[in-house]
C-alpha cells in the first residue's frame, strides 16, 4: 500500500510538462509536507524507473541540477535542454521562466 504523500509526489512529478521544472521542496509542499524535500529526492531516486517518472524535470531550489558531473548531471542537463530549457553560464535554470505552477486541485 502506498502512502498518500508518496502517491501525491509521484502524481505531481508525472504531471510536470515538457519545458518546465519543479524543485524538490515545491513538490513536497504541493504534496502536503513542506519540509519533505529530502523525501521527494529519495522517492525520485527509488521510483523513477518503476513509474516512468520525468525525473530530469526536478531540480533544486537554487535552479541547479543536484546530480554531480559524471553521475547524471550531463544527461539531466541534455534532457532539459532538449525540451527547450536554457541554462545560464553558471548552469542554473531561471525559475522565474521555467518553474511550473500546477493548477489547484479541484474536489
Amino acid at each position: 500500500m502506498m502512502l498518500p504523500f508518496t502517491r501525491d509526489v509521484l502524481c505531481i512529478i508525472k504531471d510536470i510538462p515538457k519545458g518546465k521544472v519543479l524543485t524538490y521542496g515545491r513538490i513536497a509542499a504541493l504534496a502536503g509536507k513542506s519540509n519533505g524535500a529530502r523525501q521527494v529526492s529519495r522517492l525520485l531516486h527509488s521510483m523513477s524507473k518503476k513509474y516512468d517518472l520525468p525525473w530530469h524535470r526536478v531540480i533544486n531550489a537554487k535552479g541547479k541540477i543536484s546530480l554531480k558531473p559524471a553521475n547524471g548531471f550531463e544527461l539531466q542537463k541534455a534532457l532539459l535542454e532538449s525540451e527547450g530549457i536554457c541554462f545560464s553560464k553558471q548552469d542554473t535554470v531561471d525559475l522565474n521562466i521555467y518553474l511550473w505552477y500546477p493548477a489547484p486541485a479541484t474536489t
